[in-house]
């Protein structure tokens, strides 16, 4: 089930996920904000466990992305930890830049536990994925790979979607069309400083 946070909920975890960053470049300025951001995280609904990812992007282009796809954390340890993976552990980048922090725009997704999808062959799976709302896990073997929904708005097409999918957990782009990935969805509720 989808989460329901509301905008104001996630504007609080998007403050505090720009804390957590900037607390570990020492650049926290001792303000007001910080302080009601930590005071309104006292709410329950963030101690739920729920997979949580942490993008960020600078100037349109992604700049990290860590996560986890199982609810093994509470939402409000999630983001602290994912915002300060994104910023700082993400191995496609370097570590964030005090610098260039103000440049960077966050986005968390806040995840459903994944259900694993039943299907027969290539066109029924086609049938059955829901673009912009699935989040998609392919699994084979030790390949495994997952793209967020909103990656939907890049590739749009499902056979591209999937195609790149395989690839990115290292498998031919084709792989889908086998019949013999272990496919899971999800769907997230996300907010973003944009």
């Amino acid at each position: 089930m989808v989460i329901k946070l509301t905008e104001q909920e996630g504007k609080t975890l998007l403050d505090i996920a720009r804390t957590s960053i900037s607390r570990k470049l020492n650049t926290v300025v001792k303000d007001e904000k910080n302080k009601k951001a930590y005071e309104k995280s006292k709410n329950t609904i963030f101690y739920e466990k729920r997979g949580i990812f942490v993008t960020l992007h600078k100037n349109g282009s992604l700049r990290g992305c860590i996560g986890t796809l199982e609810p093994v954390e509470t939402i409000i340890e999630g983001v602290k930890n994912n915002a300060i993976n994104a910023a700082f552990k993400d191995t496609r980048f370097s570590p964030v830049k005090k610098d260039e922090l103000s440049q960077i725009d966050i986005e968390i997704s806040i995840l459903t536990k994944p259900e694993k999808l039943e299907y027969t062959d290539h066109n029924d799976l086609l049938s059955k994925l829901k673009p912009y709302i699935h989040g998609i896990i392919i699994k084979k073997n030790n390949h495994k790979a997952t793209f967020l929904p909103q990656v939907w708005s890049q590739l749009s097409d499902a056979k591209e979607f999937l195609s790149h999918l395989c690839q990115k957990a290292g498998l031919v782009s084709n792989e889908w069309k086998n019949g013999n990935l272990e496919i899971m969805t999800y769907q997230v509720q996300d907010f973003n400083e944009k």
